[in-house]
């Protein structure tokens, strides 16, 4: 009679292996989580920073001035809401060097979460020698820069649209910060009604009104664009660019229209939404008791 070699498993040495991979795997985990190092840590890491609140300038005479702190909003139109320009930053769009903060080049985008926070302000920065605190000026250069520490201060730019340079989802001109002020991060402010523009240049600008910033080399408008979503770390939100809506009229179209907005002096909030909210309850009492 043959001998028949019996069968034996390898069951026992397929255990111990995944065992050893489960516990270098669960090693690795908590070491990374140690130094911070998980992907949710530094999406919590990021909002953290970002997302911070930041004090607008409270103007007291109306104006617009070198060196206030701002936000840029659009009041909304018909395929999208009111939103703020935003930067747009995830967690590979980080450095650890000098310190943590964001790294140039970065995308912008115009979020519907309008706070005034590191994501959102900008300072009304000076590149013609006017001192800081003097008025700005309608069709007077000047650049927006994010604030200092995590956001870099970083310009807003733009550029000529090339084949290999343009805005993701429109292909019109691409609008970013960059690092360095330069010819390319020079705007202006135009009246958004084209029959009064000649009448109101030299004008100081006022503040949460209804203008135009136009880009300097390309005469081009910043616009935000409805029909363009961009999926990011903080939402949807929509794409902003360079590039002038007209109308039939001729006349830029609310893509084009931006608020420069500014802290109410009580401290509640921003002096456009509280006077929007102010008209809204007047007209609501206005209908409530029409004797009025």
């Amino acid at each position: 009679m043959s001998y028949v070699k019996p069968y034996r498993s390898n069951r026992l040495g397929n255990w111990y292996e995944d065992q050893r991979l489960y516990e270098d795997a669960k090693k690795e985990y908590l070491e990374k989580k140690e130094r911070g190092e998980l992907a949710g840590q530094k999406v919590d890491f990021l909002k953290q920073h970002i997302l911070r609140p930041v004090n607008l300038t409270v103007t007291n005479d109306g104006r617009l001035h070198f060196g206030d702190v701002v936000m840029l909003v659009n009041m909304g139109g018909e395929n999208r809401e009111s939103s703020a320009v935003s930067i747009n930053t995830d967690i590979n769009g980080l450095t650890k060097s000098p310190s943590p903060g964001i790294q140039a080049p970065c995308g912008i985008s115009a979020g519907r979460a309008i706070q005034a926070c590191t994501r959102t302000a900008f300072i009304i920065t000076s590149v013609d020698g006017s001192p800081e605190g003097s008025t700005l000026h309608f069709e007077q250069s000047f650049a927006l820069k994010t604030t200092s520490g995590f956001a870099r201060g970083l310009y807003l730019s733009s550029d000529l649209q090339t084949f290999h340079k343009s805005a993701k989802k429109s292909f019109l001109q691409e609008v970013n910060l960059e690092d360095g002020g330069c010819f390319l991060s020079w705007w202006k402010i135009v009246h958004f009604d084209p029959q009064e523009r000649l009448e109101y240049e030299g004008h100081p600008v006022p503040a949460n009104v209804k203008v135009l910033i136009i880009h300097c080399k390309t005469n081009q408008a910043l616009a935000v664009l409805g029909d363009k979503v961009l999926w990011t770390t903080y939402g949807k939100e929509y794409e902003v660019t360079a590039h002038t809506f007209l109308d039939s009229h001729k006349a830029e179209q609310d893509n084009n229209h931006w608020i420069l907005c500014t802290a109410d002096p009580s401290g509640n909030g921003l002096v456009l939404f509280n006077h929007l909210q102010s008209a809204a309850d007047k007209e609501e009492l206005t209908q409530a008791n029409p004797g009025i």
